[in-house]
C-alpha cells in the first residue's frame, strides 16, 4: 500500500504532465531528465525516451537547458538531434551556458524559459536534458534543475547512478532526492536506477519500490563508456602507425601494459583489449599482431606504441608485410602517462557510434516498460504517422513474428554491420554466408557479435548434394547434370536462392 506521501507524489505526476507553469493545459509534452550526479548514463535514457516518444509524437524535439557552451556544439545534443523529429538546430535546442548560470542564476533561468517556450511551439513531445556537472551551480546542481523543470512545466524523470551501490544505498540516494525535487516543487514522473550490477537489478528495482513513483533498473553496459581507439588516439596525441582505418571506430574494452615477456602477454590477452607496449619491444610486437591474425586467439581493438619510438626498421618492414589491419598507434607518452590517459578517456555516444546507440536502445527496450513511461506523460496519439512511427511499428511487428533471413557476401564489412545491428535489435533471425573463418575474423575485427546467428560456407556445406539435385531437377530441360548444378550452387548467388 502507498504511503499518503507516496499518492500526493503520483498524483502530482499525472497532473504536472498535461498542464504548463501558467495552469492551462499544455499542447506539448514533456519530460526533464534530472541526474544528481556525473556518469549517470542520462544519454542512454534521454536516447531510449526519444525513440518511445517517436513513435507516438509526431514531433519529438529535444531541449538542454545548460550547455558546456552556447558557441560550439555538444556531441550529445547533436546525437540526440540526430533521433529527433521535429525541424529544429543546434541553437534552438540551448537555453544557456555554464558560465551563464554562475553569473547569474535568475536571468539565466529566464533566458531558459523564453528559448524552451520559443522552440516548444514546433514540438508534440520534449525530451529535456538536465545538467549534471556540480560545478555549476551552488548548493544544490539538482535543485537548481528541478527549478527549471518547475518553470517549464515538465515532470521530473529522476536518474541515479548506482554503479557501486548496493540496493539500500540506492533506495537511500532516491528518497533523499526525490525530497529535494519536491521541496522545489518539481513533480517526479519516475526513477531509473542506471549502471546497475547486473546481477542485482531485480533487488535495487525491489528496493525503489517504496519511493511512490514508477522505478526501473538498467545494468552497467561497459561498452557504453569504453572509448574508440579514435578516442585514444585524439587523448593521447597520437597516430595511426599501421591499421585499417575503419577499426579505430573499435571500443577498447581493457587496457593491459605489456611489461612483461612475450608468452605471458598473450597469456593475458582478452576481446577488445588495447596493449600498451614501446615500439623497441620487437618480440611482444610481432606476436600480438600474429596472435591477433591467428585462430584461438581474442581479437584486440589496438596496439599502443609508447614513448615516441618507432619500429626497428627491419620490424617495421616485416610488419608492414604482414599487412594488419590491426591498428597500430604511436604516442610520445611514456607508459605510465599512456596507462593513465587510457583509464581515464571516457567513451562518447556520438552521431557516428551506431554499435553503442543500438546497445542502450537495447537495454532500455528490455528493462524499461515504455507503455507505462508514456501513459505518465499522456502522450497523445497523432493522426499523422511519420516515418519514424513507421519505422518503430515495423520493428515491433518483426519482433514479434521474426522472420530468417540469409545474407550472402559474409566477408563484406557493410553486410556484417548491418548483421550485427539487426542481431542486437533482436528483429530477425539471420543466416549469413561465407567461409567460415573469414566471416567470424572480419567480424570479430569490426567487433560485430554473430553468435546468434548461423554461418553457412557455401563451398564444404551438407547442403549442396541437395540443392544440386534440385536445381539438376529444375534445369532438366535445359541439359543439366548433378556435376555441373553442384559447381553452381556453390556459388552465394545461387546457394541463397535454393528453395
Amino acid at each position: 500500500m502507498s504511503s499518503p506521501e507516496s499518492s500526493d507524489r503520483s498524483a502530482g505526476a499525472m497532473s504536472s504532465a498535461t498542464t504548463d507553469v501558467t495552469g492551462e493545459p499544455s499542447a506539448t509534452s514533456s519530460i526533464y531528465i534530472a541526474a544528481p550526479e556525473p556518469d549517470s548514463g542520462k544519454s542512454t535514457i534521454a536516447l531510449g525516451l526519444l525513440h518511445l516518444l517517436a513513435a507516438s509524437s509526431a514531433r519529438v524535439g529535444v531541449f538542454q537547458p545548460i550547455a558546456g557552451s552556447t558557441d560550439h556544439p555538444d556531441r550529445v545534443l547533436d546525437l540526440m538531434l540526430e533521433h529527433t523529429t521535429a525541424s529544429l538546430d543546434h541553437d534552438r535546442c540551448v537555453g544557456v551556458s555554464h558560465a551563464r548560470v554562475r553569473e547569474d542564476p535568475s536571468a539565466a533561468l529566464g533566458e531558459i524559459v523564453t528559448r524552451f517556450h520559443d522552440m516548444k511551439r514546433d514540438c508534440d513531445a520534449v525530451v529535456i536534458i538536465g545538467s549534471d556537472d556540480t560545478d555549476v551551480v551552488s548548493p544544490s546542481e539538482l535543485a537548481f534543475n528541478a527549478g527549471i523543470a518547475v518553470n517549464l512545466g515538465a515532470p521530473v524523470l529522476l536518474v541515479i547512478n548506482a554503479r557501486d551501490r548496493t540496493p539500500a544505498a540506492v533506495e537511500q540516494a532516491a528518497q533523499l532526492w526525490l525530497t529535494e525535487l519536491e521541496v522545489a516543487r518539481a513533480t517526479p514522473v519516475a526513477v531509473i536506477a542506471n549502471r546497475c550490477d547486473p546481477t542485482k537489478l531485480h533487488e535495487i528495482r525491489d528496493a525503489l519500490s517504496g519511493t511512490g513513483v514508477p522505478a526501473w533498473s538498467l545494468p552497467e553496459v561497459p561498452l557504453l563508456t569504453a572509448p574508440t581507439m579514435a578516442e585514444l588516439i585524439d587523448a593521447l596525441d597520437g597516430q595511426l602507425y599501421s591499421g585499417d582505418p575503419e577499426l579505430l571506430q573499435r571500443e577498447a574494452m581493457g587496457v593491459l601494459v605489456g611489461g612483461m615477456t612475450a608468452e605471458h602477454i598473450l597469456e593475458r590477452l582478452t576481446e577488445g583489449l588495447v596493449v600498451i607496449a614501446p615500439a623497441d619491444r620487437s618480440e611482444v610486437l610481432l606476436a600480438l599482431v600474429t596472435a591477433n591474425q591467428a585462430q584461438g586467439f581474442p581479437s584486440l581493438a589496438g596496439i599502443i606504441l609508447n614513448g615516441g619510438l618507432l619500429p626497428h626498421p627491419v620490424i617495421d618492414k616485416l610488419v608492414k608485410g604482414l599487412q594488419p589491419t590491426l591498428p597500430l598507434i604511436t604516442t610520445r607518452h611514456r607508459t605510465f602517462e599512456t596507462a593513465e590517459v587510457v583509464a581515464q578517456t571516457k567513451g562518447t555516444m556520438s552521431v557516428g557510434a551506431l554499435r553503442k546507440v543500438d546497445t542502450a536502445l537495447a537495454a532500455m527496450g528490455q528493462h524499461i516498460d515504455g507503455p507505462a513511461l508514456l501513459d505518465r506523460l499522456r502522450v497523445p496519439i497523432p493522426a499523422v504517422v511519420t516515418p519514424q512511427m513507421f519505422e518503430h511499428r515495423l520493428l515491433d511487428r518483426a519482433r514479434a513474428n521474426l522472420k530468417h533471413i540469409v545474407l550472402p557476401e559474409g566477408t563484406d564489412d557493410r553486410i556484417l554491420r548491418a548483421a550485427g545491428r539487426l542481431l542486437r535489435r533482436r528483429i530477425v533471425e539471420l543466416t549469413i554466408l561465407g567461409e567460415r573463418t573469414a566471416v567470424w575474423q572480419r567480424a570479430a575485427e569490426l567487433d560485430v557479435d554473430l553468435a546468434e546467428a548461423q554461418l553457412i560456407d557455401p563451398a564444404t556445406s551438407d547442403l549442396l548434394e541437395d540443392f544440386g539435385r534440385e536445381y539438376t531437377r529444375l534445369r532438366a530441360s535445359k541439359g543439366m547434370t548433378e556435376d555441373r548444378a553442384r559447381e553452381i550452387v556453390r556459388d552465394v548467388s545461387y546457394f541463397d536462392s535454393a528453395p
